[in-house]
């Protein structure tokens, strides 16, 4: 049964539009810092929009089973987990994080310090101290502060730090993958491709740039391409990679293989440890499309859960309200 645009499709509209194009970083060495701020969605004309707000940086990561580590570092260090970004340790330092169960890789950075990496035994658990050495290391700093930059949305200062990055240290594979982004942010997508190539080249196995090139290709409407480098991300990041499956989720659904872009949802899901709200909006309208009311529900009240607050709360209340009537409705037909 075809739907009538209902009253609030003013609301679907403008949602719709809002996550177009959802550029997601969930961060290897070099993705954007998803600080607990609003974080940004992408249109396909460009338009920036404050995604979803999430839980406080010194929340715990939200599982449904496994151990959890308290993080104890420089205040204000980025954490990532397998690749993911977890968060930001607060004042004190500290950031808890839920981990799943088996070995993992948690990094850590702080500004003015060096990078550090550890691994995590499988029966790893409460308090981890991660002591960081300060640096001196210009590239690294100007990096570092490129990195700041394009968290901040000043993308134009931090192609500029990037560029000087580079020119300290030509061969900095992250600092060309940020250069990338940074370019993106300013709608180059062909400089910004260069820059990916070039940090393949220093890098050739590098999962993060393989999903960014994707995304980049994804926005010059080679859909076949964009789907060969995410791909490619998984293949290099041996299956954990949630930006590839995010951006295959989109190319699916712009090819309308609505079940296939569930799948690719579901599994970034399962790779992100709730940390993306906006990854359940887009689980939700592509369940919709499949007239899976039920389903769509579920997965828009999660993302009421993790951003309840969030810039399209109220616009996901209101659709709910539809579909849990059209789930009614659909309950009342007489079997075909």
């Amino acid at each position: 049964m075809k739907r009538e645009a209902p009253s609030w499709f003013n609301h679907r509209s403008a949602l719709t539009l809002a996550v177009s194009i959802c550029v997601v970083a969930f961060s290897a060495t070099d993705a954007p810092a998803q600080r607990r701020r609003l974080p940004r969605t992408t249109t396909r004309s460009g338009t920036t929009h404050a995604r979803a707000a999430q839980p406080s940086p010194a929340t715990p990561t939200q599982t449904s089973s496994g151990r959890s580590i308290t993080v104890s570092t420089q205040a204000n260090a980025a954490v990532w987990v397998d690749g993911v970004r977890r968060g930001t340790t607060d004042a004190s330092g500290k950031l808890q994080v839920k981990l799943a169960p088996g070995r993992h890789t948690l990094r850590v950075r702080a500004v003015g310090f060096a990078e550090r990496t550890l691994a995590l035994l499988p029966a790893q658990r409460g308090a981890l101290s991660v002591v960081l050495t300060k640096t001196t290391d210009e590239a690294e700093l100007a990096f570092q502060q490129a990195e700041d930059a394009r968290e901040r949305g000043n993308a134009q200062a931090a192609v500029e730090l990037y560029r000087q990055a580079l020119k300290l240290r030509p061969r900095f594979a992250a600092a060309h993958l940020g250069l990338a982004r940074a370019l993106e942010a300013q709608e180059d997508f062909d400089a910004a491709l260069e820059e990916v190539a070039a940090a393949r080249r220093d890098r050739p196995v590098y999962a993060e740039a393989s999903a960014v090139e994707g995304r980049l290709l994804r926005s010059q409407a080679d859909a076949d391409g964009a789907l060969a480098a995410y791909q490619r991300a998984l293949r290099e990041a041996r299956g954990f990679q949630p930006e590839a499956y995010t951006g295959m989720g989109i190319v699916y659904e712009d090819k309308g293989r609505y079940e296939d872009a569930v799948a690719a949802f579901r599994k970034a899901l399962a790779q992100l440890s709730d940390t993306e709200p906006v990854v359940y909006e887009l689980l939700g309208r592509n369940l919709e499309k499949l007239e899976r009311w039920k389903e769509a529900v579920a997965a828009y009240e999660k993302y009421l859960a993790l951003a309840p607050t969030g810039a399209h709360a109220s616009a996901i209340n209101s659709i709910i309200d539809q579909l849990r009537k059209q789930a009614a409705e659909a309950e009342q037909q007489p079997p075909n």
